[in-house]
């Protein structure tokens, strides 16, 4: 065994899985991510164990030999075990052939070989040994460690045979490209696989939106989704998924006047969304909902897009425009519909503080920004941030000190007013108490003076103020206290 594998495979529980091989006297290898992600120098604690024979005995002797609980896949014919915080995936070889209307695959035993010409990537279908005559030694037929260290996506068979029979591994191979790629090293799909791509991408059509929204959702979370996103419209996957995204391509000249390409912009924006700059949330992905709101920020330009004499390109109402299309694209994609209000409102907003900083900046429309925000208003200012993507330095440095001082305003603003979770001093059971009057139009128009009055500053957040404005005002809707 090699001195580079042997490092690989110190943990005892591959001396375990060896030792159990010898026994029921079957052949066993580690294979696909985890060898992968050795070579690369990447954690790792997922862990796929193929055997040839039954993945499900094998990974029942194992578990007794560790006591450990063993979970059963039956619909996938594998199994499961978590041990010294690796968590260990049992299935036996096997090798596949597919059906034109389907991506599940007619399934029958098969050897290493079969089960490694059936991976998607040459990248992923490396193995190492665990038979205890050549423990560690990497299995390989396909060149994968020549492709990592070139940094190349490359199927094993022929691209048009791997992605027609499964065409979720078009998504994946532009999703691995941008996963794998560092500051050192870009990864790219070979070009024979990006033609055939294009050839395939009809069938994309077969997909659930489920599994396409997933393979997107990875791609947001890497550290750079650009590279995800120009591969797929490099691939001419992009239409057939997010058509609103490829819609921003291209720059339009009229006398001798363009715009930036919104593409462009929109991808630059969304790398700008950092995750170091994210918080994280309990039970929520907060990185990947502030990119998608980056990745669909200015999707309602194409439709408001104008071109005027006097000022040249505009886009006005893009951000109302934007909004309204984000839910049915959540819907298309069967993306969560919770989140969607939360994206949707970054999409409506994300042009309010830039708006204060062209306007000045007042304590009313402070207020009026902390109460449509909300908690949401830390996160709506990263996306202003991140949509500062001017290469006039100058430019940008003076946007960004005036951002600045809106985050002080708004600081300011809510320490004194309490604005961010606004909720009126003045309820509509109080209103009828008052005004001795059942449910009516009225009450909510008197609860809206209220509030409007609060936004503007002219009374403060609280009920002694509410009350007394409130009483001011209400003769108007012909309204006369009882009490």
């Amino acid at each position: 065994m090699s001195t580079v594998t042997a490092q690989f495979l110190k943990r005892p529980v591959f001396r375990i899985l060896s030792e159990v091989a010898a026994e029921r006297k079957v052949r066993a290898f580690v294979i696909g991510g985890y060898v992968r992600d050795c070579f690369l120098g990447r954690p790792c604690n997922d862990i796929d164990v193929v055997v040839e024979g039954s993945g499900v005995d094998f990974a029942e002797a194992v578990g007794e030999r560790l006591h450990k609980k063993v979970s059963y896949f039956k619909n996938f014919g594998t199994a499961m075990l978590r041990f010294d915080g690796d968590e260990i995936e049992f299935v036996g070889a096997r090798k596949e052939s597919y059906r034109r209307e389907s991506r599940k695959p007619i399934v029958e035993d098969g050897t290493i070989e079969d089960d490694q010409m059936r991976r998607d990537f040459t990248i992923n279908a490396m193995a190492f040994s665990l038979q205890k005559d050549d423990f560690g030694a990497l299995i390989d037929p396909f060149g994968g460690i020549r492709d990592l260290a070139a940094g190349i996506i490359r199927t094993p068979l022929d691209p048009d045979t791997t992605y027609s029979d499964d065409p979720l591994r078009m998504l994946r191979a532009v999703r691995f490209a941008a996963k794998l790629s560092t500051g050192e090293l870009t990864f790219r799909i070979v070009p024979e696989s990006m033609e055939s791509m294009r050839r395939m991408a009809d069938r994309l059509s077969i997909l659930s939106r489920e599994r396409i929204a997933e393979e997107l959702d990875k791609m947001l979370v890497t550290d750079r989704p650009s590279l995800a996103f120009q591969l797929l419209d490099s691939a001419e996957l992009l239409p057939r998924i997010l058509p609103e995204l490829s819609a921003l391509k291209g720059v339009e000249t009229v006398d001798g006047r363009g715009h930036k390409d919104n593409f462009a912009h929109t991808l630059a924006v969304t790398d700008n969304i950092r995750r170091e700059d994210v918080a994280p949330q309990e039970g929520r992905d907060h990185l990947l909902w502030l990119r998608w709101a980056a990745l669909l920020h200015d999707i309602g330009k194409p439709a408001s897009k104008r071109y005027d004499k006097a000022v040249g390109w505009t886009f006005h109402g893009h951000d109302v425009i934007g909004a309204r299309m984000v839910p049915p694209i959540f819907r298309r994609l069967a993306l969560s519909m919770d989140e969607m209000k939360y994206v949707a409102k970054l999409v409506r907003l994300h042009l309010r503080p830039i708006a204060l900083v062209d306007d000045g900046v007042t304590d009313s429309a402070v207020r009026r920004l902390l109460f449509d925000a909300g908690d949401d208003i830390d996160d709506l200012m990263l996306l202003c941030n991140a949509d500062i993507t001017s290469k006039n330095e100058a430019k940008v440095a003076r946007i960004k000190s005036n951002f600045e001082l809106v985050r002080r305003k708004l600081v300011e603003v809510e320490e004194k007013d309490a604005i961010r979770n606004f909720k009126n001093p003045i309820t509509g059971e109080y209103v009828m108490q008052v005004y001795g009057i059942p449910p009516c139009r009225e009450i909510g128009q008197l609860k809206e003076m209220v509030k409007e009055a609060i936004l503007d500053g002219v009374i403060g957040n609280d009920f002694a103020q509410a009350d007394g404005y409130m009483r001011l005002r209400a003769p108007e809707l012909g309204l006369k206290a009882v009490q």
